[in-house]
């Protein structure tokens, strides 16, 4: 069993195969999926796909990029929505949110504000966060830290070893796409090696980042075999062994059956 940590399979890019898409991914040993929201029409669309099918799993959140808002009380009821659906017993997790300093398609302080309510969101529900954070590591290891306790996942970590520390001793578990797989990323498989057992995860963030051999196409969840592939090159781990560790790990962050 390999679990997929997050993607996007409700995105437009699916619509004309999504069915053959999962059929290859049950058929590359790709069980389950964590399918990410990242504002109320795609958390909405998360839910509505994860319906029928009972190994995928919904999160509802705001993503740092969907921010901002001009009307207040859109915002309100935008985040009203969110919460709603992060209560429902089948929402595993809140989020996607973090911090995006790279594109910045949002103010960096309703960045901030998006931040700091979806992780009180996540200690009111206990229920752990998916975090994005792309150019703002500083900044997120700080909002973390003010969080004590608040289970979690750097979704595809980016980063090299020496910025796990803030995000490991918070207790999050590290993700790792397939960026991990690029040529000129050693920095990155330097951080899969370091990161504990216990705390690692697998991912695509599909239909984004997919591994070299497949780079500059669609991603799809099949393709996480290969970033665990990688990932157990540069750690020396046996493949089957770290597969049923990372979905271990799934089930114990976001609470799957």
């Amino acid at each position: 069993m390999i679990t997929d940590s997050h993607a996007h399979l409700y995105w437009k890019s699916f619509d004309d195969d999504r069915e053959e898409v999962l059929a290859r991914s049950r058929k590359a040993g790709v069980d389950r999926m964590i399918i990410v929201g990242t504002d109320v029409i795609s958390s909405q669309a998360a839910f509505d796909l994860c319906a029928g099918e009972p190994d995928l799993f919904p999160t509802a959140g705001i993503h740092p990029h969907d921010a901002a808002h001009d009307d207040e009380g859109r915002r309100r009821e935008a985040r009203c929505t969110i919460e709603q659906m992060c209560r429902r017993p089948e929402c595993v997790a809140v989020g996607e949110t973090g911090l995006d300093w790279f594109k910045e398609y949002s103010p960096r302080k309703d960045q901030l504000e998006n931040f700091y309510w979806q992780l009180d969101l996540a200690r009111r529900l206990d229920k752990p966060v998916v975090i994005h954070c792309r150019d703002a590591h500083t900044d997120t290891s700080k909002v973390i830290a003010e969080f004590p306790g608040v289970r979690g996942v750097m979704h595809c970590y980016t980063f090299g070893p020496d910025e796990l520390a803030p995000y490991l001793e918070a207790g999050l578990y590290i993700s790792f796409s397939g960026v991990v797989t690029y040529p000129k990323n050693d920095f990155n498989r330097a951080a899969a090696a370091r990161v504990p057992r216990e705390r690692l995860l697998v991912e695509t963030d599909c239909p984004y980042l997919a591994p070299q051999g497949w780079r500059g196409k669609r991603n799809e969840p099949a393709y996480v075999a290969e970033v665990l592939r990688t990932v157990c090159e540069v750690r020396g781990d046996d493949f089957d062994s770290l597969a049923e560790q990372t979905s271990a790990n799934a089930n114990a962050l976001f609470g799957l059956p």
